[in-house]
């Protein structure tokens, strides 16, 4: 007999039919043991597909959302609609994007160049970097368009789902459209442009002949635009902008790298939302994997400083790797006072085999420094600069008022956000998917130890057989839960939606997209890829 939940969730997993065949029959003994062949399990997959395109992207999406927030009461989604009553845009975050956001949120990367769906949808996805150097998601969106109203309601939507809390910088692409939304809706948040996408811009603008001709590009048009907006992507003016140490879009990039093994280009809406999901998962995987390094692992110093000792306590592996580097560097500047008043002393500090100096102010009455470089106040971690002075101040510990606590292993302890104890109607389906889940996570425990030994295998088979036969009798006469629903359309009550919630009438669809579904190549790429092609 086909157990529909295992089914459910080998499909939902990305594993084949005959992989997942072939992985119950060796769990059962045998194919002789499974009580079905493999035509009957590609038969129930195809049904259940064909169940889904009954209800169609509409039915399908909005079922898939509503079964995530009955599984996770805090679960946020959000989709707009036209005057056609038509699903145009669609953004959605569980409770662990809006934590993380409460941790992580001050700079975000936000990057619509990626399509992976058949209609060519932009995928949007805010993200961040966490204490571990790792990219985290804080919310993905599928928009219509990317026109600056589409933008508006996305930008309003966030933050609505992150109660109200808009990041202090914001990274994006050149897009005319976004800024025009951002100076609208985030006019506090400082809007930084992707120095990539610049480079990239440069390289497509500014042609061979223009550079040839350079005495005269002050007629270049995209020259002029460019500058106009320096403050935004020139770096001498956003070191005062905490930006996490990031210049570019490019975890938005290395992003859509990995959802390439996740999404397929022929993915309906309903399969692209179930497989990003196993893609967040598998993030948050690895960042647990990070957090446990991080308490059970001696980091290794380069030399035995106290400086070091103190940081290796405080700081995460990744994060400390940086502040190792700064705390090396600033052992080769040299130094010296160039004047003093009261208790402020300003020195000048000049790298190794550099000619350029750095000021950095040194206040002995309350143990502050501050560089001309402003490591500090763009990456979060004191420069080699400010390092130096420090140590020439026998100053052995990093200063706690330097310490910036979304560096550290303990970035997460504290709130994140409140738990919303409502209670709402959960279906059947629902609950009888999160108890198979459970048996399911204590079975795989039962089997692994289990097996240990002859004394702790007789145990779990005495306990299992048992167990089997209390259920049996337990369900004698009563009429056995429906595994599956009539896969009705459910309505969209705790969802919110801007427009008419009640009459949609389905997802507006776009023109068959008939581009890459990978991202765009930039100009480097492609002029590599010629002239490879070329010496062949």
């Amino acid at each position: 007999m086909i157990i529909p939940h295992e089914v459910h969730l080998a499909d939902d997993s990305g594993i084949t039919p005959k992989a997942s065949c072939e992985l119950m029959a060796r769990r059962a003994g045998g194919r002789e043991n499974l009580g079905f062949i493999p035509e009957d399990y590609r038969n129930y997959l195809r049904s259940k597909r064909t169940m889904q395109m009954k209800s169609g992207d509409t039915g399908g999406v909005l079922e898939y959302l509503q079964k995530m927030q009955l599984e996770d009461s805090n679960f946020f989604y959000a989709i707009q609609v036209d005057e056609d009553d038509l699903i145009t845009n669609i953004f959605w975050a569980d409770v662990k994007m809006m934590i993380d956001y409460s941790y992580f949120g001050d700079v975000v990367c936000f990057d619509t160049t990626y399509r992976k769906n058949k209609e060519g949808r932009p995928f949007a996805m805010f993200v961040g970097v966490n204490h571990h150097k790792l990219t985290i998601t804080f919310g993905p969106a599928l928009l219509y368009d990317e026109t600056t109203e589409s933008f508006i309601w996305l930008l309003n939507t966030f933050a609505k789902a992150m109660s109200e809390k808009k990041p202090k910088t914001i990274l994006t692409d050149q897009d005319a459209a976004m800024a025009k939304a951002l100076a609208l809706v985030w006019p506090e948040t400082c809007h930084r442009l992707c120095i990539w996408h610049l480079y990239q811009n440069a390289l497509k603008k500014l042609t061979w002949n223009n550079m040839l001709e350079k005495y005269d590009l002050k007629d270049n048009s995209w020259l002029k635009q460019t500058f106009a907006l320096k403050e935004k992507w020139a770096l001498v003016y956003g070191r005062e902008n905490f930006c996490a140490d990031m210049t570019t879009t490019q975890r938005n990039e290395s992003m859509n790298n990995v959802i390439k093994k996740y999404v397929s280009y022929q993915h309906d809406l309903l399969r692209f939302f179930h497989h990003f999901q196993r893609m967040v998962e598998d993030r948050r995987y690895e960042e647990s994997k990070a957090d446990f390094k991080a308490t059970q692992r001696s980091l290794i110093l380069s030399f035995d400083v106290e400086i070091l000792r103190h940081a290796a306590t405080i700081y995460t592996p990744a994060i400390f790797k940086m502040i190792q580097h700064e705390v090396s560097s600033g052992y080769d500047c040299s130094m010296y006072i160039s004047s003093q008043n009261g208790e402020v002393t300003e020195y000048k500090v000049t790298s190794y085999k550099k000619l350029f100096q750095h000021i950095v102010h040194y206040d002995s009455s309350i143990g502050s420094v501050k560089c001309s470089c402003k490591r500090y106040e763009f990456a979060g971690i004191l420069c080699s600069h400010a390092l130096k002075v420090l140590s020439s101040r026998n100053v052995m510990k990093i200063p706690a008022m330097y310490v910036l606590k979304r560096w550290t292993k303990h970035a997460k302890m504290g709130n994140g956000i409140p738990t919303n104890h409502s209670i709402i109607h959960e279906d059947p389906k629902a609950k009888i998917g999160m108890r198979y889940k459970d048996i399911c996570r204590m079975q795989v425990q039962l089997a692994t130890k289990g097996a240990i030994t002859e004394e702790t295998y007789n145990i779990a088979i005495s306990y299992l057989t048992k167990a089997m036969n209390d259920i049996d009798v337990c369900l004698e006469g009563r009429d056995k839960e429906a595994s599956t629903s009539d896969g009705s359309l459910i309505n969209i009550e705790k969802g919110w939606c801007s427009g008419n919630k009640d009459n949609v009438k389905g997802i507006k669809t776009k023109e068959r997209f008939r581009g890459s579904s990978t991202r765009p190549k930039g100009i480097l790429e492609r002029r590599k890829k010629k002239e490879n092609y070329a010496t062949r």
